[in-house]
């Protein structure tokens, strides 16, 4: 018989693996991302507090208003882009990318590339 992991499980296990690397620090914060069936979440933190210092996802009005869905690369294209903008705002440059378990393509992929166009780092 067959013992096949779920592709959550394994994803989580991978994450911790990446987690274990590296960390956001106040020069240099994290961006990590989280992908559901649905929405996208990206959030720039520095682990040496464990502050949020900026965040953005599909689910917040002003980012959904602009979308026709949540769930597909243009959605997360945008939301790298809005991340990328806030974080500029908020004086930061340099970022550590957590891909947070996912493979870099796609979504991930897309939002990585927005939030480079958009002024960060990484």
């Amino acid at each position: 018989m067959v013992n096949k992991k779920s592709r959550s499980k394994v994803r989580v296990k991978k994450h911790l693996k990446i987690r274990n690397r590296f960390s956001g620090t106040p020069e240099c914060p994290r961006l990590a991302v989280f992908r559901s069936n649905n929405h996208m979440y990206a959030q720039i933190i520095d682990d040496t507090v464990g502050n949020t210092l900026v965040s953005a996802s599909t689910l917040q009005k002003d980012v959904k208003a602009n979308l026709e869905k949540t769930n597909n690369v243009d959605a997360a294209a945008y939301l790298g882009k809005v991340i990328g903008e806030k974080a500029v705002e908020k004086g930061i440059k340099d970022v550590v990318f957590d891909r947070g378990g996912f493979i870099y393509q796609g979504k991930i992929q897309a939002l990585a590339d927005a939030a480079r166009e958009a002024g960060l780092n990484f």
